[in-house]
């Protein structure tokens, strides 16, 4: 039977909708999330493909323009309207609050996180980076200081064969992404992982987030990872604290027992985290934002 949208209910022969933007690594991911859910809930899936202000405006400047919800708002949209009954999200384009009516339910089990260099084929220091993220330029500047960023926009072939015809030197992208693409090399590039101490990923990388109305998402969190939540939602409590979008040079993430954290005004630090941290995430935050200086 196919869901009313007003009043959504799930039951096994329910049929859910999930929106999504266009771009391949979107499609993938909500045909990933499509998979889960039918094996899972026993759901029908279909996919609402839904084109964002991130994807329309392609010339914008993220790190201007402030990009966090330029590739959400709409999928939230589409949920609020009754026209999909979850949205499938890159957990690192989410906002840090929920639209009123909305919740994240939880997440798939998370890809790997790190970040990946990647270099035109004879290139050791490269001169010139490309990305818009200043997360990475700030990171990235401490290896490599005589480099200057310049922007970069598009899909993740469309950015590597941006760099293989030599529009910059080097660009920096999530390993996730490109492993869930099937992308593990590039004609004249080299892709070389960077680790956690000298690039710390944007809170909730590698994480496919599912976005519902709050009166479904008891429904699907039996379906969803609780250890990535576990861990994300950790990373998101600092994303809340600090208030941080795409315009703000700051990163956030769990490993294990081990938090990484990166700030313009701190440099990359790490903590240990005790079980009792994971219980508590915004207090948790709040403590470890106050060691580092930060006041509320």
């Amino acid at each position: 039977m196919l869901l009313r949208l007003g009043k959504p209910s799930l039951s096994t022969t329910v049929k859910l909708i999930l929106a999504t933007r266009k771009s391949p690594l979107a499609l993938a991911q909500a045909e990933m999330t499509a998979a889960c859910f039918r094996e899972k809930l026993g759901a029908d899936c279909e996919l609402l493909k839904v084109v964002t202000t991130g994807d329309r405006q392609a010339e914008w400047s993220l790190a201007k323009q402030g990009g966090k919800g330029l590739f959400t708002a709409e999928l939230e949209q589409a949920l609020l309207r009754g026209d999909a009954h979850a949205a499938v999200h890159s957990c690192k384009d989410l906002p840090g609050e929920n639209p009123p009516g909305l919740v994240v339910a939880g997440f798939l089990p998370r890809e790997v996180t790190h970040d990946v260099l990647i270099l035109r084929e004879g290139v050791t220091a490269p001169a010139t980076i490309a990305t818009s993220s200043p997360r990475r330029q700030g990171q990235i500047a401490k290896l490599f200081p005589q480099a200057k960023f310049t922007e970069i926009r598009g899909n993740v072939d469309t950015r590597l064969k941006k760099i293989a015809a030599g529009a910059a030197d080097a660009t920096i992208l999530a390993a996730a992404g490109m492993k869930r693409l099937g992308i593990h090399g590039w004609p004249g590039l080299v892709f070389r992982p960077l680790t956690f101490h000298e690039s710390v990923p944007a809170v909730g990388q590698g994480a496919i987030a599912i976005q519902c109305r709050a009166d479904l998402a008891a429904r699907l969190v039996p379906a969803l990872d609780a250890a990535t939540a576990r861990a994300v939602n950790l990373e998101r409590a600092f994303q809340a604290a600090v208030g941080a979008g795409c315009q703000i040079a700051f990163a956030a993430h769990v490993e294990g027992a081990n938090l990484h954290f990166f700030h313009a005004n701190t440099g990359i630090r790490q903590f240990r985290l005790a079980e009792a941290d994971f219980t508590a995430p915004a207090a948790t935050a709040a403590r470890i934002l106050k060691e580092l200086g930060f006041h509320a």
